[in-house]
């Protein structure tokens, strides 16, 4: 049996941080997996992912402790299902608008009676042959609230049976809301918007979650009450280092 630990932290009202994948390389998955952190999110719909990278990437993860969990693409029953096939113990499904599309990501994430995944594994099969028997409790569904249309109706799609709890997109809901993300610090509409799903989540009793793209901001959203937060990037830290370095070698010039 594969425990999804950092889903075990967010049932017991702790927050779980994680590093967002997008580089498309299984070795920084690997490197990334044994830093400590609570899970890995693999992005196969901004990421530079294929089939096989994906694979590979959700091998490489089960380096560490991390639990490896992955973005679909889209709600779309067969990427969902070959995710959690590959071994993803996490589905997060983008531009989630409506209860009917909760449940259709619901669906495809549990086997039957809970839900319609196709009977099979693929290399999930290395969790062991008892793994048709506790999938189902240890997987973990996100879905994304990014539209004026979600938070409208935040508490309905939160609410849908099979739904653990949401990652905000602040990005797309910014745009949604007629603004660039960039300015979304400057509107209040945004923060109402971020507030009142964070109500939908304490009213139906579901986890909230955010999109960050830094330490600072994951433990800023944190206090304000997110729990499944994402902390940084592959490419956000490689390239944070990288000018660091610049910058501290242009200093050793002058």
């Amino acid at each position: 049996m594969k425990i999804n630990t950092a889903k075990r932290k967010l049932l017991q009202g702790e927050p779980a941080f994680g590093y967002e994948l997008g580089l498309g390389s299984p070795l920084v998955a690997e490197v990334l997996s044994l830093t400590g952190i609570d899970f890995l999110l693999l992005d196969n719909q901004h990421g530079s992912w294929g089939p096989e990278s994906t694979i590979s990437a959700t091998m490489a993860m089960c380096a560490g402790a991390a639990t490896p969990m992955a973005r679909a693409g889209f709600n779309n029953y067969t990427m969902i299902g070959r995710l959690l096939d590959e071994g993803m113990l996490g589905i997060i499904v983008p531009m989630v608008d409506t209860a009917e599309q909760a449940r259709i990501a619901a669906a495809a994430c549990r086997y039957p009676p809970h839900g319609r995944r196709s009977w099979g594994w693929a290399r999930a099969r290395a969790y062991g042959a008892d793994y048709v028997e506790w999938i189902d409790a240890e997987v973990y569904l996100a879905v994304q609230i990014e539209s004026v249309e979600a938070v409208e109706n935040a508490e309905e799609i939160l609410a849908t049976p099979g739904v653990d709890g949401c990652w905000v997109g602040p990005g797309d809901l910014a745009l949604s809301l007629g603004f660039l993300p960039r300015e979304a610090a400057r509107h209040d509409e945004h923060a109402r918007a971020l507030e009142r799903v964070l109500e939908a989540c304490r009213s139906t009793g579901k986890i909230p979650g955010i999109w960050t793209g830094s330490i600072e901001d994951a433990l800023a959203r944190s206090r304000q009450g997110f729990r499944f937060v994402t902390a940084g990037s592959d490419s956000g830290f490689l390239g944070g280092g990288a000018s660091a370095g610049v910058r501290k070698l242009a200093s050793e010039r002058q």
